[in-house]
């Protein structure tokens, strides 16, 4: 059984995670997709294609991406390169301090190019990633004409 798994699975935005696909065959090509929407409802999304080792496993921590969003080995990869559907849209957070991104992982068998929503996955994960740690004060700051927010540890 295929099984993808982002450790931790809700983190900092600027932690790194660990993504891992186990079950599969070895040498077995699949494409790794992550896409999220941001507060706008906007899509954002990337993948990257790879073989699977010897154990029927894939890392992009450990294995290197055969093309896609990126090629390479680059761990954090499938959440660096996150491009927007439609062009000109940058991924900014606003609420920063109530909501995560919530982005999904999800493998495919073989190589796959659009977001066919009749194929199916293989497997799939979400994984949160938050702006502001737990016990995080946000103080807004309104001085003359600086504006801005002020971020006070617990």
């Amino acid at each position: 059984m295929v099984e993808v798994t982002v450790t931790p699975q809700s983190s900092l935005a600027d932690r790194p995670v660990q993504i891992r696909v186990q079950g599969l065959s070895p040498s077995q090509l699949v494409t790794l997709r992550a896409w999220l929407k941001d507060e706008q409802g906007e899509c954002f999304q990337s993948r990257a294609f790879f073989h699977a080792d010897g154990a029927g496993e894939v890392d992009p921590g450990l294995h290197a991406a055969l093309g896609g969003s990126y090629s390479g080995v680059w761990p954090m990869g499938l959440l660096w390169f996150l491009q927007p559907d439609t062009l000109f849209r940058r991924l900014v957070k606003r609420d920063v301090a109530g909501s995560p991104f919530r982005v999904r992982l999800e493998v495919f068998h073989g190589l796959c190019l659009g977001s066919d929503p009749r194929q199916q996955p293989l497997a799939s994960c979400e994984a949160e990633r938050w702006y502001v740690g737990p016990g995080v004060q946000r103080v807004p700051v309104r001085e003359g004409r600086v504006r801005g927010a002020l971020f006070l540890p617990p």
